[in-house]
C-alpha cells in the first residue's frame, strides 16, 4: 500500500498475537517506523506484542520465519537506501522474496513495511516521523492484522 489511493482499514484484532521484527540501520528512521507499527498495533487493538530486532533489512526473513509458528501476524520493518553499489538490489529482492515465501509457506500474514528508498529524506517521508507524508509503519501493521482477521474469519467459515 503507498500514499494516494491507500485504503483505510478499520480492524479489530483483538486478541492476536502479532510480533514485530525491525531492522536496526537507519536508527531514526526505524524508530519512525516502529512508532507507527506500534500505534498501527493499538488501533487495531492489539495488545499482545512482541518486538524483536535484527541487524539489517537482510535478516528480516529469517527472524519472521522462525516465529511465524507462535504469532497470527507479523510485521517487517526495515530499510534499504540505493547507494552507489548494486548491494541496494540485492537486499531488497531477499528481503521482499523472503518475506514473501515465509507468509505463503506458513500461511501467516506478513505486514511488509520495508521502505527501499533512493534517497535519505525519502525514507524519512514515509517514516510517521514528524512532518512525514506517510507512516509506513502504520501502514504495515494495519495490512498484517486485516489479513489475519479475514484469514480467521474464512476458517471459521
Amino acid at each position: 500500500m503507498s500514499g494516494a489511493g491507500a485504503p483505510q482499514l478499520a480492524v479489530d484484532g483483538r486478541g492476536l498475537r502479532v510480533a514485530v521484527v525491525a531492522a536496526s540501520w537507519h536508527t531514526t528512521v526505524m524508530d519512525g517506523l516502529l512508532d507507527g507499527a506500534r500505534r498501527g498495533l493499538a488501533d487495531a487493538g492489539v495488545a499482545d506484542v512482541h518486538v524483536v530486532r535484527v541487524p539489517g533489512t537482510f535478516e528480516l526473513s529469517v527472524a519472521c520465519a522462525r516465529l511465524a509458528p507462535s504469532y497470527d501476524a507479523l510485521v517487517a520493518l526495515g530499510v534499504v537506501v540505493r547507494g552507489g553499489t548494486p548491494h541496494f538490489d540485492y537486499v531488497c529482492q531477499s528481503a521482499t522474496l523472503g518475506l514473501t515465501e515465509v507468509s505463503v509457506r506458513t500461511g501467516v500474514p506478513v505486514g511488509f513495511g520495508v521502505l527501499t528508498c533512493d534517497t535519505d529524506e525519502q525514507a524519512l517521508d514515509r517514516a510517521g516521523l514528524p512532518g512525514s507524508s506517510e507512516d509506513k509503519g502504520h501502514e504495515a501493521a494495519t495490512a498484517a492484522v486485516a489479513t489475519a482477521v479475514t484469514l480467521r474469519d474464512v476458517a471459521r467459515h
